[in-house]
């Protein structure tokens, strides 16, 4: 049985965590709160991704080039001209002193106050019990691997032969680039192909497949184009790269060879779990054919006693979500079989930090279409909603699928300004089964963005109206007069 002790008489700590970015930070403190003794081991930076090279630095230059952008469009607002005076440095010296602020958060020092043992070092798993660190064996009934992931490097002829950058390094930039390249139309390159043009970056974004945020609805991947192309961005997909030349890049654009100037290029390619150096096989823990480590709904490897959060693993690299499975992960490997907690991933929240923000949770139309799956499709355009013409943000729209003549939400997909915060409506509707008609029935304040949740909620209504119901209701009325 699991709880049984095994050869080890008996062990140094209940749970010897690896890796403490939001995951591993997560899982020490859930175990301290249930008052087991904890080993928090991180050979960089504590805080991991989100706090040094993640969310923490991006959403800080993102909110910079906000407030930048509503300096270019003052017309909208009245003025007729403001002028910002900066320097880039600056506002990279802006991202860093932000870090600085939050790493008390995440730090050595509040985590060993809460009763963590935090070492610094590179922890390698040496028996499914132990753990080596700086020379030393560590023992513990569970082991918690929660390393985080990195920038895939991709396999162009000639990038060992240049200067890139990454997510990771791109916080290192002093001088704004004249004429930035950046690879790949996912977030990350969304958001900081925005950014960096509202700066004053000439930004090229080139992207593989048939459309920018490859996994997204057409809808949303046209809007947010067309508005990036009047921006001044430079949006190519379609894109196969093929060589780095100095300061070009050839590529192959509908079979036609084109080069591409730049002084700077960002790789935003995706990211990939930090598996090297951990000794997995020594243990013979498994990964599938994409290198990934594999687990169950529970997440546990193959060796019951080791289970696994956050990036490392995915499938979705979020802080919020990496939050969420650390939590299951230290209570499974406290108290399992004792208490088991299944992960699950039908109601996940996602944010895109462009202008206008992307936000969404459960299925869109192309995932429900993959999957075969039924659904009505309900939306509400906001160039009428008063908020976003008071703001001056009527991009966008909230669209709603449904499951057929029924009000139940299977997802939800919102462009719009502030559609980060919108999106938490729906997903607690959806945690907890509540229909349309409900976001309906609930009054909003006026006049916020959020009206437009209970607004695309009276176009499924007005749907769900038949034209007999309509003309009874008419009849009524007019003998009522």
């Amino acid at each position: 049985m699991y709880l049984r002790r095994n050869s080890i008489n008996k062990y140094n700590y209940n749970i010897i965590v690896i890796g403490a970015g939001s995951a591993g930070l997560v899982s020490s403190y859930i175990a301290t709160l249930l008052k087991a003794k904890v080993l928090l081991i991180e050979k960089n930076q504590m805080g991991g991704d989100c706090l040094n090279t993640g969310c923490v630095p991006s959403k800080t230059l993102i909110k910079s080039a906000k407030v930048l952008s509503y300096f270019k469009r003052s017309k909208e607002f009245g003025f007729k001209r403001i002028i910002a005076d900066f320097e880039f440095k600056d506002l990279m010296k802006k991202v860093n002193d932000t870090i600085k602020k939050i790493a008390p958060h995440d730090s050595i020092e509040r985590y060993s106050s809460l009763g963590v043992d935090c070492l610094k070092g590179n922890g390698k798993i040496v028996g499914k019990h132990s753990v080596e660190i700086n020379g030393e064996i560590k023992t513990a009934r569970s082991i918690i691997i929660a390393t985080g992931a990195s920038p895939f490097l991709p396999k162009i002829k000639g990038l060992e032969k240049i200067k890139y950058y990454t997510s990771e390094n791109i916080w290192t930039l002093k001088k704004l680039p004249k004429n930035l390249l950046i690879l790949g139309g996912g977030p990350i390159g969304l958001e900081m192909s925005q950014a960096f043009s509202i700066f004053g970056s000439k930004v090229t974004l080139i992207e593989i497949n048939d459309q920018i945020l490859a996994n997204e609805d057409e809808d949303v991947a046209n809007l947010i184009s067309e508005n990036f192309q009047k921006e001044g961005i430079r949006v190519l997909v379609n894109v196969k790269a093929k060589e780095f030349k100095m300061k070009k890049l050839v590529c192959e654009i509908k079979n036609e060879k084109v080069e591409i100037d730049f002084d700077c290029v960002l790789l935003a390619l995706g990211r990939r779990g930090n598996l090297k150096g951990l000794g997995l096989e020594s243990v013979g823990v498994k990964t599938n054919k994409h290198e990934n480590l594999e687990v169950n709904s529970f997440l546990q490897t193959n060796i019951p006693n080791i289970f696994v959060c956050g990036d490392v693993i995915g499938p979705y690299q979020f802080t919020h979500v990496a939050a969420y499975q650390a939590l299951n992960a230290t209570i499974n490997a406290l108290f399992m079989p004792l208490r088991k907690f299944k992960i699950d991933y039908s109601v996940i929240p996602r944010s895109i930090f462009t202008s206008p923000e992307i936000a969404r949770v459960g299925l869109n139309e192309k995932q429900a279409k993959m999957l075969n799956i039924s659904y009505e499709q309900s939306i509400y355009k906001l160039k009428d909603l008063d908020r976003a013409i008071i703001e001056s943000e009527q991009a966008g729209f909230v669209k709603v699928l449904t499951k057929p003549n029924k009000e139940k939400i299977i997802g939800v997909t919102i462009v719009s300004y502030n559609a980060s915060e919108m999106i938490a409506e729906f997903t607690l509707a959806m945690k907890n089964n509540i229909g349309l008609d409900k976001i309906l029935n609930t009054i909003h304040v006026y006049p916020t963005m959020n009206e437009a949740n209970k607004y695309v909620a009276s176009v499924w209504k007005n749907k769900k109206l038949s034209k007999l119901v309509i003309k009874l209701l008419e009849y009524f009325n007019n003998l009522l007069r």
